[in-house]
């Protein structure tokens, strides 16, 4: 019987990846709705592959140009899109593959709707965690992680006991800059910051790796998805990004996962519910890879990652602001507005004189989320 999946950002390095390795099991899955930005030729060849019943886009302009190419298809935009497609009744995984927290709030209905959850979106767990892992508690649902080290994490628990964990250990590749000295870093471009070493990934996830800011996004999303305190929760610089994660225990043991860096083998994993199904992308030749070599990351260098750590232990509506003000930056950034090094300057400055809320509601998250985005565009 095929499992019915919805896909949020259908079009995006992730969304496409999914839809390979749909593409590949034919027998095992079927797709009910996608949801998507403005790519209208892309989202029309997918409609026409995948045969999708619900199909999500950005605005109304784009709706009227889909329609222009595809006939007969029930087809929604901006948020009403969003909800439809993560809801769709007959599917039973939502793919959540949309960076960003715009779709916060439609992966939390979709949970209320008793959907499973493949989560590629680091953004929801980061500004959410306390309110998301609740929602999935009381909804009784499985939550299965795409990011690769979270995937690496999860495998290398299968069987273990959580009481036994010493520590998490995430790997972070070093991204685009970790040779680059400290002076020359307020020169860098964005053409310079995309040009990552070993991950095809779309542009904010590529910035966010380059500042090591997607690292500390990960070690939230690992607090929450493991129930580990952040003291736990180490990040190792691994170039070769081989392994993509490692579990330390009690007695001295580390289980690592190892694999070539290749997003469809964490999809696969999440996809078949966390069961190992016969590789299509090819293996890993360690002869070939040589050495494995690591180190600790540069703070001072890559100050986004403490920024997430102190976010993540004060909690609150501290992580969301975080998101929010990086998103922004980011943004601006990629259009040539601000500088590399102004990245963490905004974001440091906007968390600063953030009012923390302890124990906030969806609400607040999303009012403390606006208020980020505007005080990084205000200065």
């Amino acid at each position: 019987m095929k499992k019915i999946i919805s896909i949020l950002g259908s079009t995006g390095s992730i969304g496409r990846q999914v839809l390979e390795v749909v593409s590949a099991y034919p027998s095992s899955f079927r797709v009910a709705a996608i949801a998507a930005k403005d790519e209208v030729d892309l989202i029309a060849e997918q409609i026409n592959k995948f045969n999708p019943s619900i199909i999500a886009v950005e605005s109304e302009k784009v709706k009227e140009k889909l329609e222009e190419k595809i006939k007969g298809k029930n087809i929604y935009f901006g948020e009403e899109g969003l909800f439809k497609a993560a809801t769709a009744q007959e599917a039973e995984l939502l793919v959540a593959a949309v960076p960003g927290s715009i779709t916060l709030v439609p992966i939390i209905e979709a949970i209320r709707a008793k959907k499973n959850i493949a989560l590629a979106t680091k953004e929801v767990l980061v500004a959410s965690g306390d309110i998301f892992m609740e929602e999935i508690k009381n909804a009784k649902v499985k939550i299965f992680p795409i990011d690769s080290e979270h995937s690496a994490v999860a495998q290398c628990l299968a069987g273990e006991k959580p009481e036994k964990i010493k520590k998490i250990i995430l790997t972070a590749s070093g991204g685009p800059f970790l040779k680059t000295p400290v002076e020359k870093l307020a020169k860098m471009t964005a053409k310079d910051a995309l040009a990552h070493p070993t991950w095809k990934m779309g542009a904010k996830i590529t910035i966010d790796s380059a500042t090591l800011m997607n690292k500390g996004f990960e070690v939230i999303e690992a607090h929450y998805l493991f129930g580990v305190d952040y003291s736990k929760i180490e990040v190792v610089v691994h170039p070769q990004s081989i392994i993509h994660s490692m579990v330390e225990f009690i007695d001295g043991s580390i289980k690592a996962q190892l694999s070539n860096p290749d997003m469809r083998i964490p999809i696969q994993y999440a996809l078949f519910n966390m069961e190992r199904v016969s590789n299509l992308w090819g293996g890993t030749d360690l002869s070939k890879v040589g050495s494995l070599t690591f180190q600790k990351p540069d703070l001072l260098k890559f100050p986004c990652l403490g920024f997430a750590y102190e976010a993540g232990k004060l909690g609150g509506t501290m992580p969301a602001v975080l998101n929010a003000a990086n998103e922004e930056a980011v943004n601006l950034f990629l259009k040539d507005k601000i500088s590399y090094n102004d990245i963490a300057v905004k974001i440091k400055e906007v968390l600063n004189s953030h009012k923390l809320i302890e124990r906030p509601s969806i609400l607040q998250i999303l009012e403390a989320d606006s208020w980020a985005r505007a005080q990084v565009v205000r200065m």
